[in-house]
């Protein structure tokens, strides 16, 4: 995010369970239909008993922006529609995908909130945004759940209506900081925002759960141009103590490119270091932008939500583009943000099936994910089930119930598995000195 800090409430948003909310609601629209001796109409987020009416849902990510752009996801989420429609929709009902640019502002994302309960959406699905504090309160006050977010915002794990499908940043840094315990000096170069606040300490926890001392947290604009300085800092930083090859970890995103480009310049001057970073920062397109295996990227570590690219597990995701997006550029079966958008609609699809021929409206799906409906993803992830209190409650992260990352490697330009399998980062998490 950019922009002034605020001050973090310290208090869960949205305190109603998503039960308790539909026993007020029907209870306040009995008493006004009884009132006003009137029938009453279809509530916000809802289908009625239309049957055969389509099932509306929108995602959102920012796009033609100056900073991160995820135009990928809402792409994507159109290209689902057009493919699951082909094939008769869900339960026999066509599915209607809403999609709203974020502009990485937020007054926008506030904007595209109040949108989607104008427009009786029955959930936001496979979304992205900086800018939970703005989307939340509108979607809270509709009752619409928020179904696999990109993770990168801390009221992604804490509010009761959002159902994360991974680990967000806490689980990629976390799942990080293990793998380089064996650095020498470490430094993070990451945003001076909000969300580039919450960084260190899940970079460190993984780092102390290795024996190793915390990073050096370096703060550097979202949206910069060039980033000389932050390279020279970070070199001097990781190669000014002991003769251990140390490591530099850039997590800017969309920017992350553009710090690279100042630091292979000025690394020239400098003993090695090693890279590393994670998925959403850096994909197969940005390795091979930057030089394949001359670049800077090679041998660097990192840790991902899910399985590598190649693997036949996103086979499904592929034919959707295969057969509904073929040469959509913007639409890369590499990027984090584009799998996200899969899985989620893979989750909403199995609520929906899950209902069978009832009521699909935002009360419904919360209520069957709030049941305890479990969702399985084809081992993109492990099984999903959502509760309140997770394992992670105790450390703020009350709805993060997929702690898994992947380890990956650049090896001769290619980002390939460097440890076969998931790796469970819960422990870490809850060892993290983490304070919101």
């Amino acid at each position: 995010m950019t922009g002034r800090r605020r001050n973090r409430s310290t208090s869960l948003p949205g305190l109603l369970t998503s039960h308790a909310r539909k026993g007020i609601l029907s209870a306040g629209t009995a008493a006004a239909c009884v009132s006003l001796l009137a029938g009453c109409g279809v509530v916000p987020g809802t289908t009625g008993d239309a049957g055969d009416d389509p099932i509306t849902v929108m995602t959102w990510a920012p796009q033609d922006t100056k900073a991160t752009n995820k135009p990928g996801m809402p792409a994507f989420a159109h290209a689902y529609a057009r493919w699951i429609n082909a094939k008769g929709g869900i339960n026999g009902r066509k599915l209607n995908v809403l999609t709203c640019n974020d502009h990485n502002d937020s007054v926008a994302a506030a904007k595209c909130a109040r949108r989607a309960a104008k427009e009786n959406v029955v959930a936001v699905v496979g979304s992205y945004s900086q800018y939970a504090d703005s989307f939340f309160p509108s979607l809270e006050g509709a009752g619409i759940p928020y179904i696999g977010g990109y993770g990168i915002t801390n009221a992604e794990f804490t509010s009761p209506l959002s159902y994360p499908v991974n680990g967000g940043q806490p689980a990629l840094l976390a799942g990080l900081g293990r793998s380089l315990a064996g650095c020498g000096p470490v430094a993070l170069v990451r945003p001076d925002t909000i969300a580039g606040d919450q960084l260190p300490p899940l970079l460190d926890s993984g780092l102390k759960a290795g024996g190793h001392t915390s990073a050096r947290d370096q703060r550097a604009a979202e949206d910069a141009t060039e980033y000389d300085g932050q390279a020279e800092r970070a070199l001097e930083t990781t190669t000014s103590a002991s003769g251990d090859e140390g490591c530099v970890v850039p997590a800017l995103g969309d920017r992350n490119g553009t710090f690279m480009d100042s630091f292979r310049r000025a690394r020239e001057d400098y003993p090695d270091v090693r890279t590393a970073t994670v998925l959403g920062s850096v994909d197969q397109t940005v390795i091979d932008a930057t030089g394949g295996a001359s670049g800077p990227y090679e041998g660097s570590y990192i840790t991902g939500w899910y399985p590598v690219a190649s693997d036949a597990r996103w086979d499904g995701m592929k034919q959707v583009i295969k057969e509904e997006a073929f040469g959509d550029n913007r639409i890369d079966a590499a990027d984090a943000g584009v799998q996200t958008t899969w899985i989620a609609y893979t989750v909403f699809k199995e609520i929906v099936e899950s209902l069978g021929g009832g009521e699909v409206s935002a009360d419904t799906v919360t209520g069957a994910l709030d049941d305890g409906l479990r969702v399985s993803t084809g081992g993109l992830t492990p099984t999903l089930r959502w509760q309140f209190q997770d394992k992670l409650a105790a450390v703020g992260f009350p709805r993060l119930v997929n702690a898994n990352v992947t380890l990956q490697v650049v090896r001769e330009g290619r980002l390939v598995s460097a440890r076969k399998g998931f790796v469970d980062t819960t422990r870490t998490l809850q060892d993290a000195d983490v304070n919101y």
